[in-house]
């Protein structure tokens, strides 16, 4: 999935900072929120792929927040909750859910459904080339005419949106908001100081384009 973007809906504020923090280690763009209602204005205002969701929730419960996301054609929805018999899995797929983990879990489990629910929307395919630049999205790894490239996680992030957008200009807007996170500033050049490291680092000739205005292609 390019520039993968989670929200993080859990209300004991350590795991929830763990979560997230583990998610952004994995590459992706994370928001953390403590509660329902922040949960349904933030996904309100934002295009998430995934939303991690904790079931026992203060504000607005967590089903109800549940039902509220699996009503639009918004994001997938992984379920959280200490209760993992039977019946309260049932209960939280049958409120809209696409998934169910079970507390305490693996990390890499959270990260493989989190990564597997992003795929079932239409993407791009895991392994993109442009000319002699080979980018895997799945390994998180690119290369130029055979050579491997050392990126950062938003490098990556960057060029993997850039070579998955297959010749389209990109704005700097969207980068910001699909490879960065909501604490972002909008008014700073993160995302030209960025490009700027990635195109040293993809040599010549040059692959990205800046068009004046609009934004960057491939």
């Amino acid at each position: 999935m390019v520039g993968m973007r989670v929200l993080v809906v859990e209300d004991h504020a350590t795991l929830a900072g763990r979560i997230g923090e583990g998610l952004r280690d994995a590459g992706m763009a994370v928001d953390v929120v403590h509660d329902g209602a922040a949960a349904l204005a933030l996904a309100a205002q934002t295009g998430y792929d995934v939303v991690v969701l904790d079931r026992d929730l203060p504000v607005v419960h967590g089903d109800q927040v549940c039902r509220s996301l699996a009503a639009t054609d918004g994001p997938r929805i992984l379920m959280l909750t200490a209760a993992a018999g039977v019946d309260e899995r049932v209960d939280g797929l049958e409120l809209g859910a696409d998934d169910y983990l079970g507390k305490p879990f693996a990390f890499t489990e959270l990260i493989a459904r989190v990564r597997a629910l992003a795929r079932r929307a239409p993407s791009a395919p895991p392994v993109v080339r442009r000319g002699d630049l080979t980018v895997d999205r799945a390994r998180h790894r690119a290369s130029r005419a055979g050579r491997p490239l050392s990126l950062t996680r938003k490098e990556f992030g960057v060029l993997e949106m850039l070579a998955a957008a297959d010749g389209a200009v990109v704005s700097a807007e969207e980068l910001l908001e699909h490879v960065w996170d909501a604490h972002a500033d909008p008014f700073s050049n993160i995302v030209s100081v960025t490009l700027t490291r990635l195109r040293r680092k993809l040599g010549a000739p040059p692959l990205i384009e800046t068009v004046v205005g609009k934004g960057y292609r491939l």
